[in-house]
């Protein structure tokens, strides 16, 4: 279960994650009665990733344009979804922008504390160098000091990010959470370090323990409603923020598999990965259906990748809810052979899948024959192409530029 933005700010803050002075608006003329000084940055609070893009935040100067910015952002449907409240905030001057999880890998039966020196829209230009601890006995600062020691980061800005990351794992704990990220912590010319923005995603299955956020649920915002004209719905109504239910997926031993109740289904074969992709895939107004990772070459025994492949995609393959599937790939040392191999039944087979599937394939240059042609399945090397073919496929009605 996700949270939306604010509410995962309130959660930082009971922890002592540094987040900036912010108000929920219910309604725009709540914005007169505003407590955060201007200039204030207000902030449409749905599900759907991409809000920048979609016009989603906006910046304001005073009230006469928040009030004018709110009226928008509350008419304003972000694939299918409208706010039933705003996130106010500060605005912040940034130096540097870090990424900062902690995510729950099965694979491991471990948590891992992830890193990055770029964070923000170019977490991707340094996937390659995210940084990963994993936390295999009891927790303590040298984990959280490790992790920024990896991601080149020195003095006084160690202690602020080890900091930061200790009272991360400590919400992922007390909250039983799959994840928890920040992205982007900002880093003030003052050496400060704030959370600009926050995901978290709280445990279906851990719920029942935590009544407090299972309350959360769906709350705040319509969703899932793109056949409906604005008017035709209250952003306020009890009625309309229940989506479909997800159909519960198997998840195979040794995968973790996060719902998200989007349309673009992620399979990746590492934790790092899986949020690299997570956070491109909304950057480009993309809504994920879930994300599994089927894990790393070094995991889950000694299965290869392909046979992870297969598994991961029998487990999905009739979920109702995804329109595409992204398969996200490092093959390391696995031949192409092997699963190109396993996704060719899918196609094949009268209960197989039924939507197209992208692959992004490390290497696909060399290695593109090995993979089975027919017109549902796109290979790329490059990722921002596959993704950006994904989201095309997944909305096809809908002009966008995802370049």
């Amino acid at each position: 279960m996700n949270l939306l933005e604010y509410q995962a700010k309130d959660l930082f803050r009971q922890v002592g994650i540094p987040v900036l002075p912010s108000q929920r608006i219910d309604r725009p003329q709540d914005i007169k009665h505003l407590t955060v000084p201007y200039p204030v940055v207000l902030k449409s609070q749905v599900y759907a990733g991409g809000r920048a893009k979609a016009g989603g935040i906006r910046f304001v100067e005073n009230t006469i344009d928040a009030v004018a910015a709110a009226q928008t952002l509350f008419n304003l449907q972000i694939h299918g979804q409208l706010p039933a409240v705003l996130l106010a905030e500060a605005r912040y001057k940034s130096s540097q922008e870090l990424y900062l999880a902690v995510v729950l890998d099965q694979t491991l039966g471990r948590p891992v504390l992830l890193g990055s020196a770029v964070g923000g829209v170019d977490v991707e230009a340094n996937s390659p160098h995210m940084k990963q601890v994993v936390v295999d006995q009891e927790f303590s600062a040298f984990y959280a000091r490790r992790l920024g020691v990896l991601m080149g980061l020195k003095g006084r800005l160690i202690r602020q990010v080890s900091h930061v990351l200790e009272r991360m794992y400590r919400l992922f704990i007390q909250c039983d959470l799959d994840w928890v990220e920040i992205n982007p912590l900002a880093v003030g010319g003052d050496g400060a370090v704030m959370a600009l923005d926050g995901k978290v995603a709280v445990n279906n299955d851990a719920l029942g323990r935590h009544p407090e956020l299972a309350k959360l649920r769906f709350f705040g915002t319509a969703e899932r409603v793109p056949n409906l004209a604005v008017d035709e719905l209250s952003p306020f109504a009890e009625e309309t923020t229940q989506p479909p239910p997800v159909p519960k997926t198997p998840v195979p031993e040794g995968m973790s598999l996060v719902e998200m109740g989007g349309s673009i289904g992620i399979l990746c074969n590492g934790a790092g990965l899986v949020m690299t992709t997570l956070d491109l895939v909304t950057q480009a107004e993309g809504t994920p259906a879930f994300a599994l990772n089927i894990g790393g070459d070094t995991l889950l025994g000694s299965l290869p990748l392909a046979q992870r492949v297969a598994t991961g995609l029998e487990a999905i393959q009739h979920r109702g809810d995804m329109k595409v599937v992204l398969l996200n790939l490092l093959y390391g040392a696995v031949e192409s052979q092997g699963v190109g191999e396993a996704i060719a039944p899918f196609f094949k087979r009268r209960d197989g899948l039924r939507c197209p599937v992208v692959l992004r394939w490390s290497g696909v240059a060399e290695a593109a024959a090995e993979f089975p042609s027919h017109p549902n399945l796109h290979v790329f090397a490059d990722l921002d192409e596959a993704i950006a073919k994904a989201v095309i496929l997944a909305y096809p009605s809908v002009a966008r530029n995802v370049g």
